[in-house]
C-alpha cells in the first residue's frame, strides 16, 4: 500500500489538516484496522470499495464518503485494487463550512452521493474522474478557497488550540476558562462543532500523543506513561487498548497500515 499525505494551501491550514491519498493495485483481501485521531474526512474511492465492521457485522460501503469523528476503532477491508482520496478536516471544519450538527454523524459513516447538502453531494464531481496527485490538490485547494470565503467562526478556536497544544492534558477547567462560556454550553458547542464532549476529545488527543512519543524512540515505556499524563501503567494500558483494541505492548508501531499513517503525522 502506498500512503501519501499532501499538505492544503496555506490559507486552508485553520479548515484541513490534509490531503492523504492511498494506492494499491493487490487484489488480495486485507483487514485493516481504523483507530481514532479526532479528525473528520470526506473520502472518495475510485478504486474499488471498501467494507466496514462495525458492531461486529460487515457491510458494504458506498464510493464516496462522509466519516464522522469515532469514538473507539473499527476495521475496514478491500474488496479488490485500492485508488483512494480523501480530505482530512479540522474538527470543527464541516460545521463551519456546510453547517452540520456534528453529534448526528459521531461514528457513522454517510454516503456522499444522497447527502442533503448540495454543496457536499456535488464534490464528487469537481474530483472525479481522478488524474493525478497535482491536479488533485489544485482542484481541492481551488474548491475550499472559495468555500472558505463563506466559513462562519469557530467559536472553540481557542479551546481546540488548548486541547492540541497540551497534548490533550488540558483540564475542563482550564478548556472552560478559554473558552469563557460555562461547562454546559461548552458541552453543547462541542456536540455541535466536534460530536464528541470536550473531555471525550481530550482524551483521543492523548491517546495520539502516545504515537507521536514512540515515533521519538527517545523515550522508554515509563516516560511516556508519565509523559502522556497518566497516573499508572494501568491506566495507560487501558485508555490505549480502548481505542486500539491492543495491549500497547504489542502493538505493531512500525507497520505500515492505515492506523499508523494517520496517527504519525
Amino acid at each position: 500500500m502506498k500512503f501519501t499525505r499532501i499538505d492544503p494551501h496555506p490559507q486552508l491550514e485553520h479548515l484541513i489538516e490534509c490531503y492523504w491519498m492511498m494506492q494499491d493495485n493487490d487484489l488480495t483481501p486485507n483487514i485493516e484496522k481504523i483507530i481514532p485521531d479526532g479528525f473528520t474526512e470526506l473520502i472518495f474511492n475510485y478504486g474499488s470499495v471498501y467494507k466496514a465492521r462495525t458492531h461486529g457485522e460487515w457491510h458494504l460501503q458506498t464510493p464516496n464518503l462522509l466519516a464522522g469523528q469515532i469514538s473507539s476503532y473499527f476495521y475496514l477491508e478491500n474488496t479488490g485494487a485500492t485508488g483512494s482520496f480523501a480530505i482530512k478536516l479540522k474538527p470543527a471544519a464541516l460545521t463551519q463550512l456546510f453547517n452540520l450538527n456534528m453529534v448526528n454523524y459521531l461514528d457513522k459513516i454517510v454516503d456522499l452521493d444522497t447527502f442533503p447538502n448540495h454543496e457536499l453531494a456535488t464534490l464528487k464531481e469537481k474530483v472525479l474522474p481522478f488524474i493525478d496527485e497535482h491536479h488533485l490538490k489544485q482542484v481541492l485547494d481551488n474548491y475550499f478557497l472559495e468555500l472558505s470565503k463563506n466559513a462562519t467562526i469557530n467559536p472553540l478556536k481557542d479551546t481546540l488550540d488548548l486541547i492540541f497544544n497540551s497534548n490533550g492534558m488540558a483540564s475542563v477547567a482550564e478548556m472552560i476558562s478559554v473558552a469563557q462560556v460555562s461547562e454546559r454550553q461548552l458541552e453543547r458547542l462541542f456536540k455541535k462543532y466536534v460530536g464528541l464532549s470536550p473531555k471525550y476529545y481530550s482524551r483521543i488527543i492523548r491517546f495520539n500523543y502516545i504515537f507521536q512519543l514512540i515515533k521519538s524512540k527517545k523515550n522508554s515505556w515509563t516516560e511516556i506513561v508519565y509523559q502522556s499524563g497518566y497516573y499508572d501503567q494501568s491506566h495507560f494500558i487501558r485508555n490505549f487498548k480502548a481505542f486500539s483494541g491492543e495491549d500497547p505492548s504489542s502493538y505493531f508501531f512500525e507497520e505500515k497500515n492505515m492506523a499508523n499513517f494517520f496517527l504519525n503525522k
